[in-house]
C-alpha cells in the first residue's frame, strides 16, 4: 500500500520538504507586503501594484508597461490597470514612442516623482531590515538561488507556453 508520506518523512536530497519551503517562501511573500499595507496603501492611497509601478518607473526612469510586466513578474493586465489608474491620479503620463508607434513609454509625473521619494526610504528599509541578518556570502547565494528560481518559472517551450503553468496543471 503506497501511503503518502506526512511532510515530516518527505524531505529530498536537500533534506528540505519542498511543500515547507513553498509555504515558507508564500509566507515571505506576504511577511514583505506587510510594511507596504501598514505604512503606505492607506497613507498614499495606492494599491501594491500602483507601488510596484511607480517604484519601477522611479527606478528606471523611463519604461514600457509590458517591460514592467516582465521585470515584476505581474500580470500585462494588472500592470495596465495600475498604469491606468496612476494616470488618472497624475501620476504617471504615457506617450507614444517615436521610434516604435505601438509602444508607449512611461514616465513619473512630477507629482509621481515626489510620491517615488516619499515612498523609496520605506521600501529600503523593507531591504535593509530583510538581509541585515544574512552575511554577504548567504546574500550572494540567496540572490543566485533567487534568481534560478525565476529563470526555471520563466522558462517557454517550443510554441512559447510557460513551462511552470503546463507542468502544474491539475490531472483532470
Amino acid at each position: 500500500m503506497n501511503k503518502t508520506l506526512p511532510p515530516s518523512k518527505r524531505k529530498t536530497v536537500s533534506g528540505a520538504d519542498p511543500l515547507d519551503v513553498l509555504h515558507r517562501l508564500l509566507k515571505l511573500g506576504n511577511r514583505l507586503g506587510a510594511p507596504f499595507s501598514e505604512h503606505l496603501e492607506k497613507r498614499y492611497q495606492v494599491t501594491m501594484n500602483e507601488f510596484r509601478v511607480i517604484m519601477l518607473i522611479g527606478r528606471l526612469g523611463t519604461t514600457a508597461s509590458h517591460e514592467l510586466a516582465e521585470i515584476s513578474g505581474v500580470t500585462t493586465m494588472s500592470i495596465s490597470r495600475a498604469v491606468t489608474s496612476l494616470e488618472r491620479k497624475g501620476w504617471v503620463v504615457a506617450k507614444t514612442d517615436p521610434d516604435n508607434r505601438r509602444r508607449k513609454i512611461l514616465r513619473l509625473t512630477k507629482v509621481g516623482a515626489r510620491l517615488y521619494k516619499k515612498m523609496l526610504p520605506t521600501a529600503d528599509k523593507v531591504a535593509k531590515y530583510l538581509f541585515e541578518s544574512l552575511k554577504p556570502a548567504d546574500m550572494l547565494a540567496f540572490d543566485r538561488s533567487v534568481a534560478a528560481l525565476i529563470d526555471s518559472l520563466d522558462a517557454r517551450d517550443d510554441e512559447g507556453r510557460s513551462i511552470f503553468i503546463e507542468q502544474t496543471k491539475p490531472e483532470d
